[in-house]
């Protein structure tokens, strides 16, 4: 990304991108209740492995901690956030509220997302509120960031100087449509692209080609993302099941032709691999490490990739 494009909000995570290191982040989500001691040891696993660690927002529309205290708590123990927000259960008055007091806690990185359905979640009887879409709510924390105003038009008092990120799934369909759709998240104001999680590496590599004839990787960070199988089940479930995701059938077979108490070695064996493969890629500034519930294995990828010592700057 250019210079004149640097934000310097004060985030680790825009000084590890700007200065021209491999970034790499991870995903913490919070407990489903007030448990700050699940959510400490998941810290205490991934601390001093990642440059910052993504914060989910009653992901899957199942009820958890909010994301802003939960990012907090992260602060508080030394690891910095990527604070998600979802579109699908607050107004622009509630998510313009939410990004003031995240900036006064000292959550420097947010995320933009529209969020799951509430009927895929806990609460399927909920009321959706879906006033902005994620685009929409990028530009409106970008107003506020870069010209100091709220959505209204009214003075924001001080400041909130976000790094914006935003998601990217480069294999729904129609595919040629996923670059455009990245292109309009970039000119809304995303200053870091995540990636869904790539398992079809031809086709990514072609969303790549495309996303760099654009330019697009000289306007914002994108980072790969990347989930480890834990098992052949888990491979085929996420195939069949899982809108936006595809795993080539070779990696299916592999992952089925060893030893079910091997598989989850097979699966992160192919993580690597899959790590050294994402960092050949022209325009790719990092990876995004989707290791759900199995953050004890973060150490050990980063480790085996090369990934450590993390930069500090």
């Amino acid at each position: 990304m250019s210079d004149q494009n640097v934000i310097k909000s004060g985030s680790n995570l825009e000084k590890v991108l700007s200065s021209g290191h491999f970034a790499v982040t991870c995903e913490c989500g919070p407990p489903k209740g007030a448990d700050v001691e699940h959510l400490q040891k998941k810290i205490d696993l991934i601390k001093g492995c990642i440059d910052a660690a993504n914060v989910t927002d009653n992901q899957t529309a199942v009820v958890r901690m909010s994301s802003i205290a939960a990012s907090a708590i992260l602060l508080q123990n030394g690891l910095e956030p990527i604070m998600q927000m979802v579109t699908r259960d607050r107004n622009r008055i509630a998510a313009q509220s939410d990004v003031f007091g995240a900036y006064a806690l000292g959550i420097r990185n947010m995320l933009c997302l529209t969020g799951d359905h509430q009927t895929f979640g806990n609460h399927p009887m909920a009321k959706n509120v879906f006033d902005l879409d994620s685009i929409q709510l990028l530009d409106v924390v970008r107003v506020i960031r870069d010209q100091g105003t709220v959505n209204s038009g009214d003075p924001v008092e001080g400041s909130a100087r976000m790094f914006l990120g935003a998601a990217a799934n480069p294999f729904a369909d129609p595919f040629e449509f996923r670059v455009i759709r990245l292109a309009k998240k970039i000119r809304a104001g995303a200053d870091f692209v995540q990636t869904q999680c790539i398992y079809d590496m031809d086709r990514f590599r072609e969303f790549m080609r495309m996303a760099c004839d654009m330019g697009l990787d000289k306007q914002c960070f994108i980072l790969a993302g990347l989930t480890p199988l834990k098992s052949a089940g888990m491979a085929a479930y996420m195939n069949r099941s899982v809108s936006g995701i595809t795993i080539p059938d070779e990696i299916i077979k592999r992952i089925k032709g060893v030893p079910k108490a091997n598989q989850a070695e097979e699966g992160i064996t192919l993580l690597l691999e899959q790590i050294q493969q994402v960092r050949e890629i022209p325009g790719i500034a990092g990876v995004h490490i989707m290791a759900i519930e199995w953050e004890e294995r973060v150490k050990e990828i980063t480790t085996r990739a090369g990934l450590l010592p993390r930069p500090l700057l």
